[in-house]
């Protein structure tokens, strides 16, 4: 079974700080997709990319930072080397450290950093930019026969079921209608919601909490991180989950299960 995590840390070095090395060793994953990195390789001590899984074989790691130091970044973490390894190639969003794709053969694994769309939707252009950017990429991976999964924080509640009050939130960057309207797109372009599809009507199912008024400890929480697959990958899909017991950021892990040997 192949395992893959995603997981916005808010800030490697200080997730570094509060047991993500033990994490990832207990966690094992064959690959870690990780957003919100907030460093360049340079600032990073030797332990970032010396990582082992519970057996003790390596991890290779790739990363795309910022130009802007200690703002976003993606990498990925791997046990398997990649065929190859691409940032998007659309330089005002590989600036800004937000896509990473590394080709691991049975297919090709993306960690993204959607772009927050910001109060009254000030980013809002720049994000959709982003999302249909990343879409245009995928689906030329698709064209040539490959599959995909895509993990990262997108940034947006899809639907109400997604987040605690959807009501309140409707003017809120995340809960844009631009932002849910692309997410109606993507899916119905040939990709899928890994977790949703698998539990289409459980509310409550989080991702990210506010720090302000212990948000996290009263579970109101909104579902932003996701992993989604092309269609033709689906059946490979054996379960998609939450982690929300990880601390360490305000964020929680999310994974995805492949049996890619049903390939």
């Amino acid at each position: 079974m192949t395992t893959i995590i995603s997981w916005n840390v808010n800030g490697i070095r200080s997730v570094s700080q509060k047991g993500f090395f033990e994490w990832l060793k207990a966690a094992s994953p064959s690959a870690l997709c990780v957003q919100e990195t907030k460093a360049d390789p340079s600032q990073l001590g030797k332990e970032f990319f010396e990582a082992t899984d519970a057996e003790g074989r390596p991890y290779e790691t790739f990363w795309a930072s910022a130009k802007r130091r200690g703002y976003s970044g993606v990498a990925i973490y791997t046990r398997v080397k990649p065929v190859d390894v691409r940032v998007l190639g659309v330089a005002e969003y590989d600036d800004e450290g937000r896509y990473l794709e590394a080709d691991l053969g049975p297919y090709v694994l993306v960690s993204a950093y959607f772009p927050n769309s910001q109060d009254a939707g000030a980013r809002i252009d720049y994000k959709i930019g982003f999302c249909e950017s990343v879409m245009t990429r995928l689906d030329a991976l698709v064209a040539a026969g490959r599959h995909v999964v895509l993990c990262g924080d997108y940034n947006i509640a899809h639907t109400p079921i997604d987040l605690t009050y959807p009501k309140a939130n409707e003017g809120n960057p995340g809960y844009l209608p631009e932002e849910r309207a692309w997410m109606d797109r993507f899916l119905s372009s040939g990709y899928v919601d890994a977790f949703r599809r698998l539990h289409p009507d459980q509310p409550g199912l989080y991702t990210w909490w506010s720090y302000r008024m212990r948000a996290r400890e009263k579970d109101i929480g909104w579902r932003i991180d996701y992993t989604c697959v092309n269609e033709a990958c689906w059946p490979l899909v054996k379960n998609a989950a939450i982690h929300k017991d990880v601390m360490g950021s305000d964020h929680c892990p999310v994974s995805l299960d492949l049996d890619l040997a049903a390939n």
